[in-house]
């Protein structure tokens, strides 16, 4: 119920804001429109750079200036070819024997690892910075980069315990950095507007990052940031008109920036979705995807990713059902509307039928509410049913392309070799064939889908066992070859002969392994597979 009038007040507040963000949502659909030809002249501006670098002789101060500027080009468009240059600068520091350049070189490294929730390689990275060759800004830049550091960590970990030092951590780095940076700089309003949001000190922090959010000075990088900031503050504080404005512009910022590395279009994306405007939600929830695959970063395609199927789900789902729900409580609408016409008129003419007509009615709206009862039952099984049906097929289709693709390169290479008549090449190549890990390779595939659509298949499959008799899994594995069994036979593979099939055992085998885990359930044999049946899909 909460939840409802949570999406009911959002709605009404989206609602009263569209005068003001349709023109924002023009800007938006106009500038994703060039989205390609943004990045394609970013690439461009890099492929430049990288020929001044080839026309150059050795190392020099010339290539060191270089690959910073294709560093800066790269560090929010690709995290593998900024953490390249960005240790090509750290080479070229390191030759020109310049200590304060080799310091701010390990920055950048340490900047491009934090970027990508590379949390343990970036404080190794860290403890290399020697402090006392850099100058005021890098210090500023650094000690900036250690408190964002942790107060990402705390985000990581959202843990309670861990974050409270965490927290305190990042608010002393960021004391040290604003003690240094020049007061009333971009930099100072900045640390000090991270500060005060961490701490709570909302009111504080908008008053640091609208001293900043103006400034013509500013990059369309920055820019994005700080809209994208600005935007939760508002939110936080329920002024919802201003929150979307400058989470709007922070998308637009990002996409004329061609920023991959960004959130803003993610959590433009995440308030549609909660406002009920699940087209938009699922076409920007489709683009931040593509940016944090095409950036590269982990973590961040598991924070989209999340998000990604539910909107997705709604998506193919919201028509079909509203349609049907539409039409089938329609038609019970006038049915009833129709029986009730007709015993209202027999009770007028016939007082003595009045006894019958009830309990006619009574009977009639009992068939009905059993068949709604019923026919929801049909429908969850049905959606779940779909579910397993499209993530299956997409699984199957992947996995019968990578086999394709392997028997392409092995006809490929036999062909060559008997062309050649290098018999002997050949059958290395046969012997080379691992099928058992081929098949384990399988088996992780499909254990990985499975569960992603059964997360706590195990939890309830031990919770049919005394806590003796459960199975416990290493850590990093998902099913062994019991719960694999059964995991089939969840998606409705019961024949013993296909399951055999399926893992590659005699079928005695998998009759052996059913009863062995059948007889140590507290469950009867002929109950179990029907309780296995009843685990729901996430």
């Amino acid at each position: 119920m909460r939840k409802f009038i949570l999406s009911f007040i959002l709605l009404f507040c989206t609602l009263s804001v569209f005068p003001i963000t349709d023109t924002l949502f023009n800007e938006l659909e106009r500038v994703l429109s060039k989205k390609d030809v943004y990045t394609q002249q970013k690439l461009e501006r890099i492929e430049r750079l990288k020929s001044y670098v080839k026309k150059s002789d050795g190392h020099s101060l010339r290539t060191y200036n270089q690959y910073v500027k294709i560093f800066e080009e790269y560090k929010t468009l690709n995290f593998d070819s900024a953490l390249t240059y960005a240790g090509k600068i750290k080479q070229e520091a390191e030759s020109l024997k310049d200590p304060a350049k080799i310091s701010h070189s390990k920055i950048n490294i340490a900047f491009i690892l934090l970027s990508s929730g590379m949390f343990k390689e970036t404080h190794e990275e860290f403890k290399n910075i020697e402090i006392k060759n850099l100058s005021y800004a890098d210090k500023v830049e650094l000690l900036s980069l250690k408190a964002r550091y942790y107060y990402d960590l705390c985000d990581f970990v959202k843990n309670d315990t861990y974050c409270s030092a965490y927290i305190s951590l990042g608010n002393e780095l960021a004391d040290s950095a604003m003690v240094l940076a020049p007061r009333g700089s971009y930099r100072y309003y900045f640390i000090s507007g991270l500060k005060n949001l961490r701490t709570g000190n909302l009111d504080d922090a908008l008053r640091d990052y609208l001293q900043i959010v103006d400034r013509p000075t500013l990059t369309q990088h920055q820019y994005a940031i700080i809209a994208s900031t600005l935007s939760y503050i508002y939110l936080r504080k329920q002024r919802n008109n201003q929150a979307m404005q400058f989470l709007i512009k922070a998308a637009i910022a990002d996409v004329k920036s061609s920023t991959k590395e960004n959130v803003a279009m993610f959590k433009l994306a995440d308030t549609l979705f909660e406002t009920g405007d699940n087209e938009k939600a699922y076409k920007y929830i489709r683009m931040a995807m593509a940016d944090a695959e095409y950036y590269g970063a982990r973590h961040r395609q598991f924070e989209v990713g999340t998000l990604l199927p539910i909107i997705e789900g709604k998506q193919l789902m919201m028509v079909e059902k509203q349609k049907n729900v539409i039409i089938t409580y329609a038609a019970i609408v006038t049915l009833l509307i129709v029986i009730i016409a007709g015993f209202i008129v027999v009770t007028i003419k016939q007082n003595k039928k009045l006894q019958l007509a009830q309990v006619i009615i009574s009977e009639a709206n009992d068939t009905l509410q059993k068949t709604n009862l019923e026919l929801t039952e049909v429908n969850k099984a049905i959606r779940e049913a779909n579910r397993i049906k499209d993530e299956y097929i997409g699984y199957y289709f992947n996995i019968n392309s990578d086999y394709i693709d392997k028997i392409e390169r092995f006809k490929k290479s036999v062909s060559q070799r008997l062309t050649l008549g290098r018999y002997d090449e050949i059958k290395q190549i046969i012997n080379k064939i691992d099928l058992k890990k081929e098949r384990e390779d399988l088996s992780v595939s499909f254990d990985r889908v499975f569960i992603k659509l059964f997360p706590y298949f195990l939890k309830e499959f031990n919770g049919l066992f005394d806590e003796k008799d459960r199975i416990i899994l290493p850590d990093g594995q998902l099913l062994n070859t019991e719960l694999r069994i059964f995991a089939l036979i969840r998606l409705g593979i019961h024949d013993n002969d296909r399951i055999a099939k399926v893992m590659n055992f005699s079928v005695n085998t998998i009759y052996a392994y059913k009863t062995r885990i059948k007889n140590k359930s507290f469950i009867s044999n002929d109950e179990f597979e029907d309780k296995i049946m009843a685990i729901k899909a996430d």
